[in-house]
């Protein structure tokens, strides 16, 4: 087992990528925090993946709560080994209708509370001294830009930055920051994508999803447990060497 003894928080662990990720880590030997603003479910998912695993109600616009949860992690389970970064919501709309409200409840959650849930859980792997793994979910929306997804592109466009710059500022404490890059992955989020784009562009539901499923060089949308190698990986000794890099894990439809 590769994660034995470590202990994991994953945020939005509850559900999808998320409690992919947690379930995968828990098979592996870790006891992982499942950290998730849907706290209800956040606790089935944790009775789910045993391995001593306990939910904490995080929101992660919040200094507050990250701080709680951090300190709750600490006491529980004596410090932070690895944390991911995957908490996230999505909104679209033509670049001539985005609105402040979009544009803040976006970037309140994919930046602003990755930068400062890194932050808090960098600055406890620096107190205790035995460094740590961070994996920060990007997307292949911020490899490049999509019409009508200008703000959520631009959000996980900055998390690939993010993880280049706080990965080099971090390593001199032996904390590897590293991003995962998904593509399109068949999960409830994509549900709410699938609707936005059939009243965008005048499509039926399920057309969207169906098309994009299509186009996916390896044959069909991903799944939630395609991205659990690459994250088990990345929280790893086995990536000791690796530093500021985001992996797309997209079925072929991004090269870097």
């Amino acid at each position: 087992m590769r994660l034995k003894g470590k202990t994991a928080i994953v945020t939005g662990g509850a559900r999808g990528i998320g409690g992919a990720v947690a379930a995968g880590y828990a098979r592996e030997g870790a006891r992982v925090c499942v950290a998730d603003i849907e706290f209800e479910v956040a606790k089935d998912t944790t009775q789910r993946i045993g391995n001593g695993a306990f939910a904490f109600h995080l929101d992660v616009t919040k200094q507050a709560s990250i701080d709680a949860c951090i300190t709750e992690v600490e006491r529980q389970a004596g410090g932070v080994d690895i944390l991911v970064n995957n908490a996230a919501v999505f909104d679209m709309s033509p670049v001539t209708e985005i609105t402040e409200r979009e544009y803040d409840k976006v970037f309140a959650v994919n930046v602003k509370g990755l930068i400062f849930m890194l932050q808090a859980a960098a600055r406890s792997m620096i107190k205790r001294g035995q460094g740590g793994k961070i994996i920060n979910f990007s997307s292949q929306a911020g490899r490049r830009g999509e019409a009508l997804v200008t703000v959520y592109c631009a959000s996980k466009a900055a998390v690939i930055s993010i993880t280049q710059s706080s990965g080099l500022n971090l390593i001199k404490h032996g904390i590897n920051v590293n991003g995962i890059a998904p593509g399109v992955v068949d999960t409830p989020m994509w549900d709410v994508v699938d609707g936005l784009f059939a009243k965008y562009e005048s499509r039926p539901i399920g057309e969207k999803k169906r098309l994009v499923g299509e186009g996916v060089p390896f044959g069909r949308m991903g799944k939630p447990e395609d991205l659990v190698g690459a994250a088990i990986f990345l929280a790893s000794n086995e990536s000791d060497y690796v530093v500021a890099q985001t992996f797309n894990v997209d079925g072929g439809q991004w090269m870097s």
